[in-house]
């Protein structure tokens, strides 16, 4: 009899269970049991797993929606936690307490607000703790008795763990952070935002940068990994001015240090503005997690929707949907070793989409190489994949005009991949001659280009970049009449009709909209050969006054293809009506050989339409129906690992009718891709 490996003794112990979610239910991660899908039971679900993932309690030793004795009403405890070795659960044997409801609940209200939960710890002799939250506001209670034997409610920063240890409350080590589960990153994170716009006074976009300012320093914290944290705030320091003003200069001291490692983005007497009160409680909800090791996708998604939720563009910022950035970048298909550009970054969405496609790309062919997944690795391949990672990200590049976006989206990268060359996005107005730079962001940009700082010249030595993706800012309301800067540029010239063709006259225009200009230099940007997804205005492909760009552009450019979004694409903030247009600079030669023939060379145009981009003009998701109206569904798989009574591993796979989404720009991708292949184009 052969002995078994190590692996398969594990696998043996695998169980695989398989239930079916009806539509609107979802399954108890506790109890296992259905229940409507709410927005109460949305936070109880993130904090079933919190308990569990991050606190380390079992499962066995939370109920759910168990009865108390409350008088002559039997209300029902959302989560009641006993003692591990607890063989009797009755009331007087509840541990803690968790009251968990909806958004729209104020913590003050007179009937399900924390005197509610108050009220349940009282009746439960031996309820030491507590917690009230409705996913953006936590308040954490514990129930000790006053010198005359009457209890009284202490408020704590957070609830302790299963080992029931309450330094790592106050001051986490850094082998104790842990990483957040499901949503409540983004939880957190709302949570953090909402008590600064809320307590502050700031508008959301101030309040935002604030925000940002304290991820910065916990970060930084996290990177100091030869020394203890100095990112925490205790539970005494948190109800004194005293101890708030400490748990400050903690803060203040690691901003410091932030001040000086990204000195592009924040002035030298920059300050974190928040009051004490204000930053020891947002300290207070960040300590215990390590943002350094969180998952990529978990830490997107919570910093996407906060950048989603709180900044609005005033500047012709509207910025680009999610799939709209992964529709553009898959079709431009950009590749190890080349650089890339957004010449206008924004929050840094198209850069870190075309970093995070590199990065994947790249990671399909190691493991084609070496015949197995990732996780098979071993631990040499994965320090030669990560250091192979780190010099990728060295070729993603942004300029952006606006210093709070430039910040937005460095943290864009840096919570994206934690590798990322967050050097490399620069606070710059891409349409200022480039003799007009600042010699510190030359002295930058040369360096990170690695090319001699004096060929920063003019428009025609700016050819640096393999790829551009980006959606420039538009529109009539936010002119370029600089003629220092029109002078620059063709289009930014006066051009008259003349026996059917636009000829350019030596006149300047008043005044260009931004977006004609941004086309012209992102052509200067690229590389003779390089290629470029942008997003525009429809009038540019369309109105006849506009004929000279489309004129001018067909003669420096192969269009290869042009993507028609629907009006609802930037809604509910802009209604304009936009196209990407695929374009690929010409070479000399090419450029040469147009000249001598006398007539441009013919090619094939992908042209494509999407009606619809996945949500409504109010922002609302919209779903595919059939002819009569009705929902589609289709049945998902959602593999779920955890762990048995017994100690066994088991992976749940919970099948789920789901709603699908109705966005054609992956429809987009996959036909552009066909075309590719069939009109022999090879990038």
């Amino acid at each position: 009899m052969s002995r078994k490996t190590k692996h398969e003794e594990v696998s043996t112990t695998k169980k695989i269970t398989t239930i079916n979610i009806p539509e609107g239910k979802v399954q108890d991660y506790i109890d296992g049991k259905l229940r409507k899908d709410t927005p109460e039971e949305y936070v109880r679900q993130n904090i079933e797993k919190r308990l569990v993932n991050e606190h380390r309690y079992k499962k066995e030793q939370i109920k759910v929606e168990f009865t108390l004795k409350v008088g002559n009403n039997k209300p029902r405890a959302d989560l009641a936690i006993f003692p591990e070795d607890c063989e009797n659960f009755v009331q007087e044997n509840i541990k803690m307490i968790v009251e968990c409801k909806k958004e729209k609940i104020d913590p003050h209200d007179r009937k399900e607000g924390i005197e509610q939960l108050k009220s349940y710890m009282s009746v439960s002799l031996n309820c030491e703790w507590g917690m009230w939250t409705n996913g953006l506001t936590k308040i954490v209670l514990r129930k000790v008795l006053d010198e005359n034997g009457k209890s009284k409610f202490i408020e704590y920063i957070d609830i302790p763990a299963a080992d029931g240890k309450l330094e790592n409350v106050d001051r986490p080590k850094r082998e104790d952070l842990k990483e957040p589960v499901e949503d409540n990153l983004l939880l957190v994170f709302k949570t953090c935002h909402n008590h600064i716009y809320s307590t502050e006074g700031m508008q959301k976009q101030p309040a935002f940068f604030e925000f940002l300012k304290v991820i910065f320093c916990k970060i930084e914290d996290e990177k100091n990994s030869f020394e203890p944290l100095e990112f925490y705030v205790t539970s005494s320091e948190l109800k004194s001015p005293d101890g708030q003003l400490t748990a400050k200069k903690r803060v203040s001291v690691i901003f410091d240090k932030v001040k000086v490692k990204y000195s592009q983005i924040f002035e030298e007497n920059d300050e974190v503005k928040l009051s004490p009160r204000t930053l020891s409680y947002v300290v207070s909800e960040l300590q215990k997690y390590s943002l350094i090791t969180t998952q990529i996708d978990v830490k997107g998604k919570a910093y996407e929707e906060l950048v989603g939720a709180n900044l609005r563009g005033d500047r012709g910022e509207f910025f680009t949907p999610r799939n709209v950035m992964s529709m553009a970048v898959k079709m431009i298909n950009p590749k190890k070793g080349e650089k890339i550009l957004d010449s206008s970054c924004g929050t840094g969405g198209f850069i870190v989409t075309a970093m995070m496609y590199v990065i994947q790309q790249f990671q399909i062919d190691v493991e084609n190489k070496l015949g197995r997944p990732m996780k098979k690795w071993s631990y040499e391949e994965k320090r030669i994949f990560d250091e192979k990672v780190s010099e990728l990200a060295e070729d993603i590049f942004g300029f952006d005009i606006n210093p709070d976006l430039v910040k937005s989206s460095i943290m864009n990268l840096l919570m994206s991949n934690e590798q990322a060359k967050s050097e490399n996005v620069f606070r710059l107005n891409s349409l200022l001659p480039p003799h007009e730079w600042s010699d510190e962001l030359k002295t930058e940009l040369s360096n990170a280009l690695g090319i001699k700082k004096g060929a920063i010249r003019n428009s025609k030595s700016i050819a640096w970049f393999d790829v551009i993706v980006t959606n420039p800012p538009f529109g009539s309301k936010i002119p370029v009449k600089d003629t220092q800067i029109l002078s620059q540029f063709d289009l930014g010239y006066i051009w008259e009709k003349s026996d059917g063709k636009w000829v350019k006259t030596s006149r300047l225009q008043t005044s260009v909209p931004p977006e004609q200009l941004f086309i012209e230099r992102c052509l200067q940007f690229l590389k003779p050969g390089g290629r470029m997804a942008i997003v525009i205005p429809d009038s540019i492909l369309g109105s006849p006054g506009l004929g000279y760009i489309r004129q001018w552009l067909i003669e420096r450019a192969k269009v290869l293809g042009s993507i028609d979004l629907p009006a609802d694409t930037f809604q509910p903030r802009n209604g304009t009506q936009t196209s990407v247009l695929i374009l690929q600079k010409k070479t000399e030669q090419e450029l040469k050989e147009e000249t001598e023939n006398g007539y441009m060379t013919d090619y094939n145009i992908f042209m494509s339409i999407v009606d619809y981009v996945g949500h409504d003009k109010r922002g609302n998701f919209i779903y595919k129906t059939d002819e009569n109206g009705k929902l589609l569904l289709q049945s998902v798989e959602l593999k779920e690992k955890t762990i048995d009574k017994d100690g066994n591993e088991v992976e749940i796979i919970k099948t789920k009718e789901k709603k699908i989404l109705n966005d054609q720009t992956i429809n987009a991708t996959e036909v552009f891709e066909d075309w590719k292949r069939r009109e022999g184009i090879t990038w």
